[in-house]
């Protein structure tokens, strides 16, 4: 939480509340998970400019529920669509330094996600973006997030990923955005699983240290994304069992 206390970061969500709820799933509303950008690079201790530098527990959390949603969407053969933020070399993503390269370790999956590329139910889409609804449109003008709701008859995605603030909550605010104007039918509902999700932490005392860098304390941010995605329409939830087979 860096130079916040827990007291500033309780009156925070006391202030701007996001009231969640569990979620059962059933298999009686056809339900797709997204994974959004769980790499290296962004989870794996050391791997990368953007990587954590040190063990973190809200990052390696998102990992473990993930990595459980992920293993019981397969079981059951539901729908999966992972993204992977992969980047051309001499294509630059301001204001963030050379990350998640295409072809290098930083852009795979992280190790307890692996299986996913074996697993015919899976959908995995490399995104040169943070926004990974616009990064799955093709030359073209068609979008394989878009095909992946339809040709699976998806009423309701499940949301999971790094950053809560930066990816996941732009690929939620796009999703909803063309759920409202009919582009995602028959897509309902927009659901975020708040401990599937986590940021990164640059406290502001280490950010007044580092030319052009903002603040982003990380509880703090996370709770913002969860709140700004619920802003938007989104659902929150706090956890996720399924129904007895």
């Amino acid at each position: 939480m860096g130079s916040y206390s827990p007291q500033t970061i309780d009156l925070l969500k006391k202030e701007i509340p996001v009231e969640q709820e569990p979620l059962l799933l059933s298999g009686d509303v056809k339900t797709g998970l997204v994974l959004v950008d769980i790499v290296n690079g962004f989870c794996t201790v050391g791997s990368g400019n953007l990587a954590p530098q040190a063990p973190d527990k809200q990052i390696s959390g998102m990992v473990d529920e993930s990595v459980k949603l992920a293993k019981m969407f397969c079981e059951m053969k539901w729908p999966v669509y992972a993204l992977l933020d992969s980047h051309h070399p001499d294509i630059p993503e301001p204001p963030y330094p050379p990350h998640c390269l295409a072809g290098t370790d930083e852009s795979k999956l992280v190790p307890a996600l692996q299986f996913l590329e074996n697993e015919p139910n899976v959908t995995l889409r490399c995104k040169g973006c943070i926004d990974g609804f616009l990064g799955s449109f093709e030359n073209d003008g068609s979008n394989v997030f878009v095909d992946w709701v339809k040709a699976n008859n998806i009423k309701a995605i499940l949301v999971v990923g790094i950053c809560t603030d930066i990816c996941v909550l732009d690929f939620v605010c796009s999703a909803l955005s063309a759920r409202n104007r009919g582009f995602l039918t028959p897509l309902e509902d927009v659901i975020v699983y708040s401990r599937g999700c986590a940021t990164f932490d640059l406290p502001v005392h280490v950010a007044r240290n580092i030319k052009g860098a903002l603040a982003h304390p990380q509880e703090l941010m996370h709770h913002m994304g969860l709140y700004m995605a619920k802003g938007r329409g989104a659902k929150v939830v706090s956890q996720v069992s399924f129904a007895t087979q």
